[in-house]
């Protein structure tokens, strides 16, 4: 598109980007404003950055939005972009809010002391509970849509959230599970969600870092391997040095423990995790000179986290890292588990155990093994088994065996997890929540079925040892919930009467 003199619409919002490029931190302020508006509304882009005459309409086509526009009067060009199609444009269209242009670093601040864990309601043996998300009601969905885009305040989130927390801790009760989640109901998935918390972080659509990257062709093959539609995964890019400024999970266990009188679980994303999802070594501008280095920053608002977690009373925290089985089953694989951190680079699996024990160690120093969990799966984004990794559990018996938590949440109903007696070696200090459902599977797995798996893992592990549980979550991802409410709870109950018909 060539140029105009003057555009024929007037905008609706307006900001100046300066000098700043697609690859240095355009395409952040541009979805910082975007977001918020109503489709057909029109956003005024100013740069000085000649190179966006290149890279944004890439973006436009990448993302769907429609670039009406532009001009150039010496080194200052415009850039006049429509949410969406412009016929999508309502005769007249109000103002949005504009947003901040300045895209300020936040200063980090670091606590002086971090409080002690207090006493929290004990697990009995043979517990049963969800090991994480359950699926989201449609209005619920919206309501994370909206938020994420800027269109739903805070407090009214809260609110909608809150009810949506209440039908799944009563759909959880019915169903007999001994300890409760929230559901992750205020989360958009199960590891992305801090970055819309933690502070010089942002989550955008991963269809956005293809303007961002350095090699766009190589990372657009990586996208389309994906089954996941690239611009509605969002994805946390790092833009300053990671603080914790706000809670990412101790409101939602204080609003559980108000709804009811049982031992509450709370789920946060592993420190290799979110180290793997956040470094992208293909980013032109990152604010961490190595991958060490960002990961110290992750462990420490990680362990931040938990310390405040366990002072208000959290029975168990679970650090979920999947990705553990991306390292060691993804290069003899040709499948791939869809989570963010595959995007990075990979590396041996040997060092990059040891590199995931020891972060998840530094997280956990120190507090009461008895009150920390580590959840690893083989990808749970679709209810199509064929799609997830596959693997016993061998290759990793040596990481589990050190790391620092005291109970392991383990998929082990789903062939694609191998022999449970695999994990005979494991120390005898860990519990082993053992997953005797699979939340892919539409059908209800019998009572007759699930009863024989509880025996097994009771004569492997010892009663003492074991807790029950679906091998994952019911929807990791909001948009994409493997199963439905009714059939969440349904399998819950299932294992809670079959544990009951052993008469354990």
């Amino acid at each position: 598109m060539d140029p105009v003199e003057r555009h024929d619409y007037t905008p609706d919002v307006s900001f100046d980007g300066g000098n700043l490029d697609c690859g240095s931190g355009l395409l952040l302020l541009i979805r910082r404003h975007i977001d918020p508006m109503d489709r057909g509304g029109l956003l005024e882009i100013l740069s000085t950055d000649r190179t966006v005459e290149v890279e944004l309409p890439a973006w436009c086509r990448l993302t769907s939005n429609e670039l009406v526009s532009w001009t150039r009067r010496e080194d200052q060009r415009s850039f006049l972009v429509c949410k969406g199609a412009l016929t999508e444009r309502a005769p007249a269209v109000a103002a949005s809010t504009p947003i901040a242009a300045v895209h300020e670093r936040v200063p980090v601040t670091i606590p002086d002391a971090l409080p002690e864990p207090r006493p929290a309601p004990a697990i009995a043996p043979l517990s049963i509970m969800g090991v994480g998300s359950w699926p989201r009601p449609r209005w619920m969905l919206q309501a994370v849509h909206d938020r994420l885009e800027g269109r739903l305040a805070d407090a009214d989130f809260q609110a909608t959230a809150d009810d949506a927390v209440r039908l799944a801790v009563d759909a959880q009760l019915r169903a007999g599970a001994d300890v409760l989640t929230d559901g992750e109901q205020r989360r958009d998935s199960y590891a992305s969600f801090v970055g819309s918390l933690l502070d010089n972080c942002q989550l955008i659509p991963l269809s956005d870092l293809t303007a961002m990257v350095d090699d766009p062709d190589k990372f657009e093959r990586e996208l389309r391997a994906l089954d996941v539609p690239a611009a509605e995964v969002r994805h946390p890019v790092v833009f300053g040095h990671l603080g914790r400024s706000r809670s990412l999970a101790v409101h939602e266990l204080a609003f559980v423990q108000e709804c009811a009188d049982r031992p509450v679980k709370v789920s946060l994303p592993g420190p290799y995790l979110l180290t793997r999802t956040m470094w992208l070594d293909c980013l032109e501008e990152m604010p961490y000179n190595t991958r060490e280095a960002l990961a110290r920053d992750v462990v420490r608002v990680l362990r931040e986290e938990l310390h405040y977690l366990l002072a208000a009373g959290a029975s168990l925290v679970q650090f979920d890292e999947p990705v553990l089985t991306e390292v060691v089953f993804g290069a003899q694989s040709g499948n791939r588990s869809f989570m963010c951190g595959a995007l990075s680079e990979k590396l041996e699996p040997g060092p990059e155990l040891d590199f995931a024990v020891g972060l998840l160690n530094e997280v956990t120093r120190g507090l009461p093994s008895e009150r920390l969990g580590l959840h690893v799966c083989r990808g749970n984004w679709t209810p199509d088994e064929s799609a997830a990794l596959a693997g016993d559990y061998a290759p990793l018996l040596d990481a589990l065996s050190r790391a620092d938590v005291g109970t392991l949440f383990l998929e082990l109903s789903t062939p694609r997890a191998g022999e449970a007696a695999v994990l005979k070696a494991l120390p005898d200090d860990k519990r082993i929540a053992v997953g005797v459902v699979n939340q892919k599977l539409d059908t209800v797995e019998s009572l007759e079925e699930v009863r024989g798996r509880i025996e097994q893992a009771v004569n492997l592990f010892g009663e003492e040892r074991v807790l029950l549980t679906p091998d994952c979550g019911f929807a990791t991802f909001a948009d994409n919930p493997v199963a439905s409410a009714r059939t969440a709870e349904a399998k819950l109950r299932v294992i809670a009467q079959a544990r009951d018909s052993l008469g354990f």
